[in-house]
Order: C-alpha cells, then structure tokens, then sequence
C-alpha cells in the first residue's frame, strides 16, 4: 500500500511540479499590424514615391524574469507585388532585404526562418551583425504575383531590468528598413530601379516587461 501512496504523491507532485512551471513561463501575445512603407525607387527617368503595405502578426511575451529566455515571432501575411507604379509595369521584383534591430534591454542568441512561398529558386537567409537582423531573399518575384515572406524567430535573453521593444528599421530613404530592385518597363525600356523604404509610421509591435 505504502508504493501505490508513494507513487500517486508522486505523479501529483509532478503533476503540480509541471502546472507551476508552464504559469512561470513566459506566455506569448500576438498582435495583428498593416505596416506601411514609404518608398523611393531610384529610377533613370527620375525618382519615384510610392507605398508598399505589409500585413504581419508579431509575438512576444508580456512579461519576462530578468536573464530569462524568450522569442519574437515575425509571422508576415501573403502579399502582392504591385503590377505597376506610377504608370510604369513592374516585371519582376528581387534582392530583397528586410532589417529588424535587436531590440535594447536583450542579448541576441540565435535566429530561425520558416515558411514562406514564391521567394526564387534560392531559401532566404538571417544574418546578424551589428545588432541588426537582415533577412535576404535573392528572388526575383514576377510584378503582380503573391508570395509571402518566411516566419522570423529570433531567440533572446532578457537584460536586468526595463522594457524591450520590437520595431523594424528604417527612419527614412537614406536609412531604409527595407530594400530591393524592381526591373521595370519604362518608355526608355526595362531598367532597374534600386528602392529604399521605411516604416512610416513605424509602430512599436511588441513590448515585454522585464521583472
């Protein structure tokens, strides 16, 4: 009898053991934002304004102990390659590179990419350097084609105290969040148009509470 009592004191303490730690761990919240990105196509005709949006869910913890692990998760939507720009047919669309700073208040420890569909023949890849996150893609991506970008999910370590918050880069055309280049058929041909864009506004998409 001693055994059998032993034993389920044993699975309740364990099963109470594993209750405590999942309501320890950090519990991820996604957020839903229509990002849009104020741009500027360097075109041989002359420069070219127009806007991109982007639909993506971002999560993170709301809170985290200090020194704990924990993951941001990038999930962006399917999207469109604009057909056209200012009256100009856009054939295709590559060398893409989107930046994500690492946010202040953590320590970078590695990053994932997942998914993604109608990229080009080559797998995007993550780079860190600099505490900036760079995803690349080489494409192309024919104008007027969905695709839709990978999940990121960058794992981090939370600092000692504060806040961290996720936001994408860019401040404007000199100092993009996002580049690529567009081919272009223009009246002069098809040409290459190098673009530069930023958040405009840039929100903040995450915060997680140290404490």
């Amino acid at each position: 009898m001693k055994s059998v009592l032993s034993g389920r004191r044993a699975a309740i303490a364990a099963a109470f053991a594993a209750t405590a730690a999942l309501a320890a761990a950090p519990q991820a919240v996604a957020a839903p934002f229509d990002i849009n990105f104020d741009c500027n196509g360097d075109a041989p005709t002359g420069a070219q304004q127009f806007t991109l949006q982007q639909s993506t869910d971002v999560s993170a913890p709301e809170t985290v102990a200090p020194g704990a692990a924990f993951d941001v998760v990038v999930d962006p939507a399917v999207n469109t390659i604009p057909g056209e720009v200012n009256g100009n047919t856009v054939k295709e669309v590559g060398g893409f590179d989107l930046r994500l700073p690492i946010p202040a208040n953590s320590t970078y420890v590695s990053a994932e990419l997942a998914g993604g569909s109608n990229l080009g023949p080559n797998p995007p890849t993550i780079n860190v350097e600099n505490g900036v996150a760079t995803v690349h893609l080489d494409g192309p991506i024919a104008g007027g084609s969905e695709f839709e970008l990978p999940t990121i999910t960058v794992h981090l370590t939370a600092g000692e105290s504060g806040t961290i918050e996720t936001k994408l880069a860019g401040t404007s055309y000199e100092d993009p969040g996002l580049t690529f280049t567009a081919v272009v058929s223009s009246i002069i041909g098809d040409v290459d148009v190098p673009s530069s864009c930023f958040p405009n506004p840039n929100p903040t998409l995450t915060t997680t509470t140290i404490g």
